[in-house]
């Protein structure tokens, strides 16, 4: 397993931007696949991001896609999530996930009890 931590969560205005990080420590950063993942109070905790090990796929729920960009850097042991055109539903406890196994196939679904390893979570409250 790798320690997470998350980092960047604060409050913004609607129509704002924030870029969430989460940094690793452990082996083996750069065979895991990382995602992001939120829940608001009263919800499930849902999918947002992801990104496999290689860096080559990126995975995004309908409702982030083209406000939402994952990115990593393995020299860092670091993943990101640049958020963009936030919104009020956007709002949520955002918590960095990692998936040891490797060549998980998620075209089919993802779903968090597919990752191994889990940050304490950074608050994210987007205000109209």
């Amino acid at each position: 397993q790798v320690h997470l931590v998350e980092f960047g969560g604060r409050w913004v205005q609607a129509g704002g931007s924030l870029r969430l990080a989460c940094e690793a420590s452990g082996y083996s950063f750069d065979t895991y696949n990382l995602g992001w993942f939120r829940q608001a109070p009263g919800k499930d905790r849902e999918f947002v991001a992801l990104i496999t090990w290689t860096g080559d796929k990126t995975y995004y729920t309908d409702s982030v896609k083209g406000r939402f960009t994952i990115s990593r850097d393995n020299a860092r042991n670091a993943v990101y999530l640049q958020m963009n055109s936030l919104k009020p539903e956007d709002t949520a406890l955002y918590y960095c996930a990692a998936d040891a196994y490797s060549f998980r196939d998620y075209d089919v679904s993802i779903n968090p009890a597919q990752f191994d390893s889990w940050g304490q979570g950074t608050q994210v409250t987007v205000s109209s």
